[in-house]
């Protein structure tokens, strides 16, 4: 379990200039942990933190993409804090566009963040955590890593992902004492439909004019999403101070009503494909003695 109480707790926190990031990280402050907060700038970090005490702040700029950096990060974590108790890999931001209309540099980017950082994180702490028999490693992952729908391809299929990768993760650690929540977020009210964190195509291909009329509804949509970050920052602290053990427990926590909805649709739609493909399914088995 989480050190919530007593002697502070340690954590590292990507993607922390704005969004839940920035509200985990406030939150955790004032409640007198240390933080380790990567960003692409400090300043506005610095500046969106105005009137926190940031004693325990150690704010950082990483490029999750250079291997390297992510391990110097670690590294500069536990020559301060010495201690490291919680991860959340929680940067990335949102594409709005046809899989005919992603092109290849704009995939490779997305990646980097999503999957790749994600990984260059993992490589740097899990011998940390292995090597104390304990940790938490919290994927900030998204509904849409669940359910997958039109004009979110890139974003989805690097949220799926990052749900694979957790879940064989979670398999993987839980003898050493480290736990794994992936966290599944639905629309909350934070900048993420606005064009500072969510990217468009480069151009667009005449037919899939019902994408464009979407991504022009979902940027009008912002102010007015369901989720509250403050609440949504609250409940994944909350989550670390869960009794569980490794590898016990609920591996998917999902935030937000609408991410509920959307979730429970598509278990109902699964269920109903793979009961259809069942005689189909057995028919490719050999015969049975």
């Amino acid at each position: 379990m989480t050190k919530l109480t007593g002697t502070p707790a340690t954590w590292f926190v990507t993607g922390t200039s704005r969004g839940l990031g920035l509200e985990l990280v406030r939150q955790l402050l004032q409640a007198g942990h240390n933080v380790t907060a990567t960003t692409r700038s400090t300043e506005r970090l610095t500046q969106a933190l105005a009137g926190v005490d940031t004693s325990r702040l150690l704010a950082l700029e990483v490029d999750l993409a250079d291997e390297a950096a992510v391990a110097d990060a670690v590294r500069r974590t536990m020559d301060r804090f010495a201690a490291l108790d919680v991860v959340v890999n929680n940067a990335g931001y949102g594409f709005l566009a046809s899989v005919e209309d992603t092109a290849d540099a704009e995939a490779r980017r997305m990646f980097d963040v999503q999957v790749f950082g994600v990984w260059n994180v993992l490589r740097a702490v899990l011998p940390i955590f292995r090597k104390q028999k304990s940790g938490h490693v919290v994927n900030i992952s998204s509904v849409l890593g669940l359910v997958a729908v039109p004009g979110w391809g890139l974003y989805c299929a690097g949220k799926f992902a990052l749900e694979g990768l957790s879940e064989a993760l979670a398999g993987e650690v839980a003898e050493f004492g480290v736990k794994v929540t992936l966290v599944e977020p639905g629309y909350f009210r934070t900048s993420f439909l606005t064009t500072d964190s969510l990217a468009l195509p480069t151009s667009t291909t005449e037919g899939y004019e019902p994408i464009r009329e979407m991504t022009d509804n979902h940027l009008n949509l912002q102010g007015s999403q369901l989720g509250d970050p403050v609440k949504g920052a609250a409940a994944i602290i909350s989550l670390t101070a869960t009794e569980a053990a490794p590898g016990q427990g609920p591996l998917r926590r999902l935030l937000g009503s609408d991410a509920y909805s959307y979730a429970t649709s598509k278990v109902q739609a699964l269920t109903a494909d793979i009961e259809a493909g069942r005689e189909l399914a057995h028919s490719t088995d050999f015969p049975q003695p």
